[in-house]
Parts: structure tokens; C-alpha cells; sequence
């Protein structure tokens, strides 16, 4: 029967029970029953209390509500921010891994290149070993055979040497036979002039008249003999005129001198100075 009761109450509004709440205290049935014998002023009171309590816990609900929705906004920033944290990463482990698919072609291009340069630098190398090998035989080569022109320059200028040295001592040798010749041959040939040489002046002494005013007086006279000894021709004479007239005349009429038949003897004869003493 109480709860079938109905109470007008001087309120601005009815009483409302916010049951969605699930928080919210739920008013006790002796509460309501006890209320229905209480003042106006009680009810109000308590109507009140219950209507504080309730902006209370709906305050509450609307700050648990804004919390679970900043919550749930911070978690949907978060998630966001993580998407987007993930996205960037994924980004830069693309980038990443583009980057070192990029460095390990180059890698790989630049080993390459560095293969082919290190096959080309030793295939140059090996080309330059050999041209330098080449040339090293090739120097060797030409050195022996420098050596050996030399060996043979010197063994050349040697025997040039001992040939020039053999002619010389020939030449010498020779020189001093000639000269050895030469003067045997000139004393043999001054020992025939001076033997002509007497034998003339014993002819012209023999045929030469001389008186005693001449005597001691000197002349020279010169006389031109042929190859057969005959007196071509019979200067004037220097000294006393006498004596070289006596003498000229003398020897003209010789007529021929003894001449040795030797040519070299001849040659210096055949035109020859005496000196005639009258003795």
C-alpha cells in the first residue's frame, strides 16, 4: 500500500531517478517510506540531497566520461602517433634498405670496376714486365755486343799497335841500315872524290910548268868535267894571275882528268873547285 501511495509535491519539476548511472547510489526504500511522513521541508531537503548527489555522480560520470574520452583520444593519438611512428619507420626501413641496396649495388659495381681495373692494371703490368724484360734482354744484348766491339776496337787498336810498333821498328831498323848505307856509302863516295881528287891534282902537277916566281902563290880554279873526264870548261881563277894562268892552260892541255865511273862520285865531281899551290 505505500508504494501504491501518490504525493503531489510542491516541486518545479518532478522527482527523476537517473537509472543509467551505474555508479550511482540507488535511494533506499526506508528512505522513501520514512519520507512520505516527514515536513515538506524535509522532503525538499532531502530531495534536494538526493537531486546534489545525483548532479554529483552525474558530474562524476561526465568527468569519468571526458576521462575515458580523453583517454580514449590520448590512445587514438597515441595509436595514430605509433601508425604514424610505424609508417615513418617503415618509410625509413624502405629507405634504408633501398640505401643499402643501392650501396651494395654499388659495392658490387665498384668491386667490379675494381676487378676489371686490377685485371687491367695486371694485364699492363704484365705487358710492362714483359717490354721491360724485353728491353732489359734487348740492353744486355746490345751491351754484349758493345763488349764485344770493344774486345775487338782494343784487340784491333792492339794489333794496330804492335803492327804500327813493328813498322816503326822496321822503319827504324831500316833507317838505320840506310843511314848505316847511306854512310858507308858516303864515306865510300868521299873516299873516291878524295882519291880522284889526288890523282887530278897529280896529273896537273905533273903537267904543270912552274918557275921560281910562283912558287908558294895560290889559286883556285874551277873545272867542268864530262861524264868521260873531259875538261869542258876552266874558270879564270881567284888568287895569283899567274899561277892561275899557268894552271888553266895546264889543265887544258890535259885535256881529260881522271872521273871515277861511280855516278854519285861523279855527280859531286863533275863540277869541282882545287886549289893549286906552285910549289
Amino acid at each position: 500500500m505505500i508504494f501504491g501511495m501518490h504525493f503531489q509535491m510542491p516541486f518545479d519539476k518532478p522527482l527523476q531517478v537517473q537509472l543509467s548511472a551505474p555508479n550511482a547510489p540507488q535511494p533506499d526504500n526506508q528512505e522513501i517510506v520514512q519520507a512520505v511522513t516527514v515536513d515538506q521541508a524535509a522532503v525538499e531537503k532531502r530531495v534536494n540531497e538526493i537531486r546534489e548527489r545525483e548532479r554529483q555522480t552525474e558530474l562524476a560520470e561526465q568527468r569519468r566520461q571526458a576521462e575515458l574520452e580523453r583517454k580514449a583520444e590520448e590512445a587514438r593519438k597515441a595509436r595514430e602517433a605509433e601508425q604514424q611512428r610505424l609508417r615513418e619507420l617503415q618509410k625509413q626501413q624502405e629507405a634504408e634498405r633501398r640505401r643499402l641496396e643501392q650501396e651494395k649495388a654499388a659495392a658490387i659495381k665498384q668491386r667490379e670496376e675494381a676487378e676489371k681495373a686490377a685485371a687491367a692494371a695486371a694485364e699492363r703490368r704484365k705487358r710492362e714486365e714483359e717490354a721491360a724484360a724485353k728491353a732489359e734482354a734487348e740492353r744486355k744484348r746490345k751491351e754484349e755486343e758493345a763488349r764485344k766491339a770493344e774486345e775487338e776496337r782494343k784487340r784491333r787498336e792492339q794489333e794496330a799497335r804492335e803492327r804500327a810498333e813493328r813498322e816503326r821498328q822496321l822503319q827504324e831498323e831500316l833507317a838505320r841500315e840506310a843511314q848505316a848505307r847511306a854512310a858507308a856509302r858516303s864515306q865510300q863516295v868521299q873516299s873516291e872524290i878524295d882519291r880522284y881528287t889526288a890523282l887530278i891534282r897529280n896529273v896537273v902537277q905533273r903537267n904543270w910548268i912552274v918557275d921560281d916566281s910562283m912558287r908558294g902563290k895560290e889559286c883556285r880554279l874551277n873545272i867542268t868535267l864530262s861524264r868521260s873526264g873531259f875538261v869542258t870548261s876552266v874558270s879564270e881563277g881567284e888568287g895569283d894571275r899567274a899561277v892561275c894562268e899557268s894552271a888553266r892552260r895546264a889543265i887544258l892541255k890535259i885535256g881529260t882528268l881522271p872521273v871515277s865511273q861511280d855516278p854519285d862520285v861523279y855527280e859531286q865531281m863533275k863540277n869541282i873547285t882545287f886549289p893549286f899551290i906552285a910549289d
